[in-house]
């Protein structure tokens, strides 16, 4: 299984490979889509409305990105992840977007990092791809921007405003960056700066011309029913299945019927397998002498020799208080009929 990077995902626009990209929050979700061969997973600020229940991004902080991103990319072995740069983390001065954005790379794991604006941060950016970070851009709609855009609403639709976004488009790849999303802007306007480039180019409401496509895990997954903005599609009803999943475990509850025997213990434990009879625990890596040999023994019994299982010292209760400093201890299983 190879790792996604940023040269693979290069590679992928000059094929003509379309790149597939979710965000994700937890370790879960995480191991989930990374399965299902995911190419980027996304750290979003999103979290803020999807996980803390914000009406916004805007209350993120960075030690909270560093937290998810960590539980995201300890899991992660294919996918490519992106940590996002808070709102006020990199707004306020060069030095410290470069200090955060190492943050993300050495403290959350990620491989890269997006921030949100145009031509105005291209300073920023190369300041930040000097220091080693690549950097994702992200242009049209711009979620921390929601007062000064005056709500979520569709970007570049006027001649002028498209000439805009074009020109931070070609700006943010001249300052550096690796790849671009492009949020909420007409279809026309993406497919324009998709070709103009050279650089993968994301889309999230932005038509179909784009290199690949984004979307919020939760939204694509139909957790939220009361939530479905023009540009998401629902590829399941997970709402519905954790809600019915939900009234049918508090229906067994009171009715008694869960746990049932088969999810309950017993006083007299399970028979132990024949070949965990005679189980000893070694105090130490070498192995025990092998017990004399019997001249009246069958032939069979005597040339039996002991399997050995390693185990993580940490498995047997208190046995760095009896074994010392060693990293393991070691399980010597052998049948029954070698045991007195």
């Amino acid at each position: 299984m190879k790792k996604v990077t940023i040269q693979t995902l290069r590679r992928m626009k000059q094929a003509g490979e379309r790149i597939s990209m979710l965000t994700a929050y937890d370790a879960t979700f995480a191991r989930l889509f990374d399965g299902a061969d995911i190419d980027v997973l996304l750290v979003g600020d999103s979290l803020g409305m999807t996980v803390q229940g914000h009406d916004s991004t805007l209350p993120v902080t960075m030690d909270q990105l560093v937290y998810h991103c960590q539980c995201v990319s300890r899991v992660v072995e294919r996918a490519h992840v992106v940590g996002d740069m808070p709102f006020g983390s990199y707004q306020a001065s060069a030095d410290e977007a470069v200090k955060n954005a190492m943050r993300l790379i050495a403290e959350g794991g990620v491989g890269s990092v997006k921030l949100e604006g145009g031509a105005d941060y291209a300073e920023v950016i190369r300041r930040i791809v000097r220091a080693g970070v690549p950097v994702m851009g992200h242009i049209g709609l711009t979620p921390q921007s929601v007062h000064k855009l005056g709500g979520y609403v569709v970007q570049g639709r006027s001649e002028e405003k498209a000439a805009r976004i074009l020109e931070d488009a070609k700006a943010l790849e001249a300052a550096g960056c690796y790849c671009l999303v492009l949020e909420a802007i007409p279809a026309a306007l993406a497919a324009e700066i998709t070709a103009a480039l050279t650089i993968p180019v994301i889309g999230i409401g932005a038509g179909v011309a784009c290199d690949g496509q984004v979307l919020v895990c939760y939204d694509m997954l139909g957790m939220n029913p009361d939530f479905q903005p023009k540009f998401v599609k629902r590829f399941a009803d997970l709402f519905t299945v954790i809600r019915e999943a939900t009234q049918s475990f508090k229906r067994e509850v009171r009715e008694g019927a869960f746990p049932g025997p088969q999810h309950s213990f017993t006083s007299t434990p399970d028979k132990p397998a024949q070949n965990k009879e005679g189980l000893a625990l070694a105090s130490s890596n070498q192995r025990p002498e092998a017990p004399a040999p019997d001249p009246e023994a069958a032939p069979a019994v005597q040339s039996v020799q002991a399997n050995i299982v390693a185990l993580p010292l940490q498995a047997a209760r208190g046995a760095s208080d009896r074994h010392g400093e060693e990293g393991t201890v070691k399980l010597y299983s052998v049948p029954g009929t070698m045991v007195e």
